[in-house]
């Protein structure tokens, strides 16, 4: 009798839970920009397009320009079809991304889309991360190269983020999906996030760990963004655990077979850099969500977690070659001396 009372009490909830999601879906149609976004800084560097649909964002000597969701939420899918800037954008970084750091500077939340430019002639690179409750010196960052040329036309970069995984999407492929597991702790981004979209001058940092500038004598740099979606639960305005269930059983959380081969396709081909086999950094430790439990795939990477089989040279950009630079000396440990231990990677 006891089991067949606890088998009806788990049909009873599978059965609400069907029902709740039945009953609630994830609107994932664009919205105007005024209807889910206000500028967030740059003044005039932020242009809207006359009817509200697009936007774009300036950096020039001045100022970069970005803007921000009206609403925060509490998981959802997130998208912005993005064009890049062309011609020489070394320095140059374009996000798309959720935070909280506004609310909580000590321990925010953050789901990233980077897109990071280069010399002319080189390769824009996209680098993904997610850090939760501060967890920044955890960063969990992977790099990628793309099979397009992301200046010709917009692409669309997407966040699906449910209680359960983070998963990236580039033009509707999954490109990364990280799955929160026990072990990650609070390192799980897990409190209302708002969307941003900024352009900004990166020059520290975002192409070969500083080595080249922004040069604004080719400014203004301009990203255009259309195509925006905020398919969430907005932070506090009820209906918070149907609309949980509604985005746990929409399309873009579920990962089928079919999109977990595309995903390891797109990643076989295109993935430059992954925390979860960089070993220089971490000196061995291996991250609770990382999936390689009998090291299979760490033949494929170097020890500070490049890929050995990414070859940007050879992939048919249209932009007009500059001769290669020498490499740098390989310092101990194979690891060329210029290389900073932290998004520096280079790959050309």
């Amino acid at each position: 009798m006891a089991t067949g009372a606890a088998l009806m009490v788990v049909l009873s909830w599978a059965a609400g839970l069907a029902a709740a999601a039945a009953a609630a879906s994830v609107d994932t149609s664009p919205v105007p920009f005024q209807a889910g976004y206000m500028p967030l800084f740059g003044g005039d560097n932020l242009v809207r397009s006359p009817g509200g649909r697009s936007v774009r964002l300036k950096l020039d000597r001045r100022t970069g320009s970005g803007f921000v969701s009206k609403s925060a939420y509490h998981h959802g899918y997130f998208s912005a079809s993005i064009k890049l800037p062309d011609d020489h954008t070394a320095g140059v970084v374009v996000a798309f991304y959720l935070s909280n750091a506004d609310v909580f500077p000590r321990n925010h939340d953050e789901v990233d889309f980077e897109l990071l430019g280069n010399r002319r002639g080189h390769e824009w690179r996209v680098q993904t991360n997610v850090y939760g409750n501060g967890s920044t010196s955890r960063g969990r960052e992977e790099r990628y190269l793309l099979p397009f040329d992301p200046t010709l036309r917009p692409h669309a970069y997407a966040v699906a983020w449910t209680p359960t995984a983070v998963v990236f999407y580039v033009d509707g492929t999954p490109i990364r999906e990280v799955v929160r597991v026990p072990a990650m702790g609070g390192d799980f981004p897990s409190k209302p996030m708002s969307v941003y979209a900024t352009i900004w001058d990166g020059s520290a940092w975002a192409t070969e760990g500083g080595r080249y500038k922004v040069d604004y004598a080719h400014a203004p740099f301009a990203a255009d963004f259309s195509q925006l979606v905020l398919g969430g639960c907005p932070a506090g305005g009820g209906g918070g655990a149907r609309c949980a269930v509604a985005v746990m059983t929409a399309e873009f959380a579920v990962m089928t077979p079919a999109k977990r081969a595309a995903m390891r396709r797109f990643r076989r081909r295109h993935l430059l850099y992954t925390v979860c086999h960089d070993r220089y950094r971490y000196k061995g430790t291996v991250f609770p969500e990382c999936d390689d439990a009998d090291g299979s795939e760490r033949d494929d990477f170097h020890r500070w977690g490049e890929s050995k089989r990414v070859s940007p040279g050879r992939r048919g950009y249209k932009q007009q070659q500059e001769k290669e630079e020498p490499r740098a000396d390989k310092a101990a440990g194979g690891r060329p001396s210029t290389w900073p231990t932290i998004g520096t990677l280079r790959a050309d």
